[in-house]
């Protein structure tokens, strides 16, 4: 037999629930307090969801900002300013550049040939000279002699082109910064600049100038340097992108102001642009 349970009277609970309803509907909330209850509700909604619509609205106002004359370009320079300041305080001097084995080079004749103006300015190797100035004990012409005098290094390395394509290149010279000590350069000085026989001209600054794997280079695949590859002497530098990297140099200058950047860089492309 299951034991008893003690069940409500219907009535009784009846009468308990209409007294109980009567006690607080009989009591009438205090006038404007609902409607002040509603308003606050209303408000504090309204604010979560503007705080939420701006967040979402936030990316479509900064790319309009670039649609307003006058504006893009400046935008455009302080955060190209801004990204080559934390990309030159995050370059470690003496960090390699991956190199990479003989069976994985690109075949010479695989490895495009990017001109600025013209694939062979026409310089004449027997009379080629680098012209040294700016802040450096031994101001002069250096011929090519001399700078292959210097140690040889020798390095498969990446070299990647702003347009997307990349390639492992095999090349050949003497460090930049075993040039520099050579000419008594200042090493304190911020940037080095270079000429080019086609008028191109690029800049670096000190430290990348410094860096173990940039090379004054006079081979490639460990022959002489052609004269659509930069002879008969160019800028390797694994760091950087391409277009730092000039060809067919006829000065170099060591200074702390920059009367110009780079070809590219003067026409809105990243100055500092390590890889």
């Amino acid at each position: 037999m299951d034991p008893e349970i003690d069940r409500p009277d219907p009535g009784k609970a009846a009468d308990s629930q209409s007294s109980e309803t009567k006690g607080t509907a009989a009591e009438p909330a205090p006038p404007g307090v609902e409607l002040r209850t509603v308003k606050q509700m209303d408000e504090r909604s309204f604010t979560r969801m503007s705080r939420r619509e701006l967040l979402k609205l936030a990316p479509v106002l900064a790319l309009g900002a670039f649609a307003i004359p006058g504006v893009e370009k400046s935008l455009l320079n302080k955060g190209l300013g801004f990204s080559d300041w934390v990309s030159a305080r995050l370059f470690r001097r003496r960090h390699l550049a991956p190199t990479f084995a003989d069976s994985e080079l690109t075949p010479f004749e695989k490895f495009p040939i990017n001109g600025y103006d013209v694939d062979d300015p026409g310089v004449v190797f027997e009379d080629w000279r680098l012209t040294v100035t700016g802040l450096v004990r031994k101001p002069g012409q250096y011929r090519l002699e001399q700078i292959q005098a210097l140690p040889h290094f020798r390095q498969n390395t990446r070299h990647v082109c702003v347009e997307g394509w990349d390639v492992i290149g095999c090349f050949g010279g003497a460090r930049l910064s075993d040039f520099l000590n050579l000419i008594g350069a200042d090493t304190s000085a911020r940037f080095l600049t270079v000429g080019c026989a086609d008028d191109y001209y690029e800049s670096l600054d000190m430290a990348t100038a410094l860096h173990p794997q940039t090379l004054l280079c006079y081979q490639m695949y460990d022959q002489p340097l052609t004269r659509e590859h930069g002879a008969p002497l160019r800028l390797t530098i694994p760091t950087k992108i391409g277009y730092k990297q000039a060809k067919y140099l006829t000065d170099l200058k060591v200074t702390n102001v920059l009367d110009r950047v780079g070809y590219w860089e003067d026409q809105g492309y990243s100055e500092f642009y390590g890889l």
